[in-house]
């Protein structure tokens, strides 16, 4: 199978990359190198005669119709997005252009293409979207997301992934083309920049920096370790019906301030601190605004139709990703001079 994976020097999108090469397939990844791709990502699959690689932004429609015509995918994962809440808040602007007009017209060469060569049977394109469109969750712990759950979003990145998904769906009803969706919980892992949660923790917490947790840290997400997610969402393209939508959850809830908890306990023991246990470098901070209080994931659909469900706990998961950054230093330490990394974002100040 030749896969065109937009995004995949991303942290999810460069996942998939590496488990897509791995498995056989022939894997282009498209990207325009924005301030949080990184092709180090990439680099254990880079000289794979499976793997080319296409500099190009999902907005310029005439470098994706030569990508097309080049290549001649027969799947479309796309991932490629503006992914950071926070940096929505400050400049909702790139989320508009990126998540939406850039789906728009990815759709736009996809159905270009796919009507060109005759709409084959097997062409599919897989759009790659989060649980936040669904907006936020009470505390009980019977209610979690499904996908038949309203639309709700409540930040400015999850508006533009709704935005998206929305275009993904009317493409399918009003053109015909063959799509998928998948909505997919917190990723954490391998790879993953450092403006996100895990990372920041664990950095800061390497640097004996303050540990920032927003508000009082009762916020509960569901957490999904992307190599988990990589495998779900290429058993999605192979096995998923056309049309249809699928939640990938991780089936691991927890509080962000128990997650950081977490974190500190298996830094205690991998690499203790002289000036006492990392926990001690906890700080509330102001919490962001909007600051949806729960999100989690019915994956009924993906058991029971696909027959998927993930393999790593949210404990072993942690334990290998701080194991990961501990041993990983030449690859985050040149991204912590990128603009933005390392501030508080998306305080909601004028």
């Amino acid at each position: 199978m030749k896969i065109l994976v937009t995004g995949g020097a991303g942290f999810i999108g460069s996942a998939v990359v590496r488990l897509a090469v791995a498995r056989g397939h022939e894997v282009v990844n498209l990207d325009a190198l924005t301030y949080a791709a990184c092709l180090e990502n990439v680099a254990p699959v880079a000289d794979s005669p499976l793997y080319v690689f296409e500099k190009a932004d999902i907005r310029d429609r005439a470098a994706l119709d030569r990508i097309f015509a080049a290549h001649r995918p027969e799947v479309v994962m796309h991932l490629a997005a503006e992914s950071h809440v926070d940096r929505s808040i400050d400049g909702p602007a790139a989320f508009v252009d990126t998540n939406i007009t850039g789906t728009y017209t990815m759709l736009e060469a996809a159905r270009s293409y796919w009507e060109r060569q005759g709409r084959p049977e097997g062409f599919r394109f897989h759009h790659i979207s989060t649980d936040e469109v669904y907006g936020s969750l009470p505390p009980d712990p019977a209610q979690k997301f499904t996908e038949e759950t309203p639309y709700a979003p409540r930040s400015p990145y999850a508006a533009s992934k709704a935005s998206s998904d929305h275009l993904v769906r009317a493409w399918f009803e009003t053109y015909g083309l063959p799509v998928l969706l998948t909505n997919c919980s917190n990723n954490y892992g391998p790879y993953h920049f450092p403006e996100k949660l895990i990372p920041v923790v664990i950095l800061n917490a390497l640097a004996g920096k303050p540990l920032p947790i927003y508000g009082d840290g009762s916020n509960i997400r569901d957490w999904l370790y992307v190599e988990d997610h990589a495998d779900a969402l290429l058993h999605v393209v192979e096995k998923g019906r056309v049309g249809e939508s699928y939640n990938i959850g991780g089936e691991n809830e927890r509080s962000n301030l128990d997650l950081v908890k977490s974190i500190c306990a298996i830094l205690d023991r991998l690499r203790p601190r002289a000036d006492g246990p990392y926990g001690d470098l906890i700080t509330f901070v102001a919490d962001r605004p909007g600051h949806d209080a729960r999100y989690a994931i019915d994956p009924h659909r993906m058991r029971s139709e696909l027959g998927w469900r993930p393999s790593v706990t949210l404990d072993e998961g942690l334990e290998r990703t701080v194991q990961w950054y501990l041993d990983n230093e030449a690859w985050w330490r040149p991204l912590l001079d990128r603009k933005g990394v390392g501030e508080r974002l998306g305080t909601g100040a004028p």
